[in-house]
């Protein structure tokens, strides 16, 4: 029963929530306030999202307006979760984000050892952005503290251990972990057990 898991305040609390929800984001199942959306036109929603508390999401495109977020269906993000999107972010479908997570498709300058390089003498705010796409495929499982950088796809129902950091893609079936996260187990479909890779 409701009532024996939460307090009346926290019942105030989730009415409040669902009441502002079905106001500002009538397709979402509940988001818990406060919730800083900075962009609001550049994201595309998808139905049913549950959100917890803190979350900051951004889509700021450079140059032309477009959709630079694209979040699918029955998509949980946790307290604290930070999404920033200047090129393109897509999360798929039933994806669950545990909290204080950050994914972000830009940075403040280019490291990569080519031409473009930052200079370390210019302040990092002052930076050119570097941006490049970031994929979150359908039935994805990302843990707490997770960092998900500019250019990494992250495949079909991966799990992503917690405080990991996604430099490089990540395959499909796989549940990776460390920083930089590396696959550790694969899902085999024959034998449905997760192995040892």
């Amino acid at each position: 029963m409701l009532s024996e898991k939460y307090t009346v305040r926290d019942l105030l609390y989730l009415i409040m929530c669902i009441v502002r929800t079905k106001v500002f984001y009538p397709s979402a199942r509940i988001i818990r306030f406060p919730f800083d959306v900075r962009g609001k036109r550049h994201i595309q929603w998808g139905k049913r999202l549950t959100t917890g508390k803190g979350c900051r999401i951004e889509a700021i495109p450079q140059g032309i307006s477009k959709v630079t977020l694209t979040i699918g269906d029955d998509v949980q993000l946790n307290d604290y979760v930070h999404i920033t999107a200047m090129e393109s972010v897509s999360i798929g479908n039933n994806v669950l984000l545990a909290s204080k997570i950050y994914i972000s498709d830009c940075t403040h300058g280019s490291y990569s050892g080519g031409a473009d390089d930052s200079d370390p003498t210019t302040p990092p705010i002052k930076r050119a952005y570097t941006c490049k796409p970031v994929v979150v495929e359908d039935n994805v499982w990302i843990g707490e503290f997770v960092s998900i950088l500019p250019g990494v796809t992250i495949g079909v129902g991966s799990i992503i251990g917690a405080n990991s950091v996604v430099t490089k893609n990540i395959p499909p079936y796989v549940i990776a972990v460390g920083a930089p996260a590396l696959p550790i187990k694969k899902y085999n479909f024959e034998t449905k057990k997760w192995e040892k890779i």
